[in-house]
């Protein structure tokens, strides 16, 4: 990422999935009494309720479920890497649970619903690390 690139700012609801972040690793929420994985986090579970809480790591297998193509950049820092994707990552092992991101290789032309990816680490402009896709080749 350009150094310019704002990083997250964490808050109160998704610190946790931050700090795990910073270790490189990548834990979505899951209900412990009921199952549910969700992400963006969530005090409670939105499927029963529960406060019970766990942070289990996503598996290796990811998959591409939508994405867009940007052709207007959204910030200063991203003019010059335009056209590029913005993705929604589908988890299957972690009860499906979606995380908005970037696959970082592939052109307009080469990313496509249902592309298996990898998870890489990319540090922002504010030094965070953030999670990254790459195609599985």
């Amino acid at each position: 990422l350009p150094n310019d690139v704002p990083g997250p700012t964490p808050t109160v609801a998704d610190q946790v999935f931050w700090n795990y972040c910073q270790q490189r690793e990548l834990r979505f929420q899951c209900c412990a009494d009921c199952g549910h994985f969700r992400h963006p986090p969530t005090p409670t579970c939105p499927a029963c309720r529960s406060f019970e809480i766990q942070w289990v790591q996503a598996g290796d297998a990811a998959v591409v479920f939508s994405f867009t193509i940007v052709h207007h950049p959204a910030h200063t820092s991203v003019k010059d890497r335009v056209p590029y994707n913005v993705s929604i990552i589908d988890f299957p092992a972690c009860g499906h649970a979606r995380l908005v991101s970037n696959v970082i290789d592939a052109g307009p032309t080469e990313i496509h619903i249902g592309m298996d990816v990898s998870l890489v680490w990319e540090t922002a402009g504010n030094g965070m690390l953030i999670p990254r896709f790459r195609q599985q080749i």
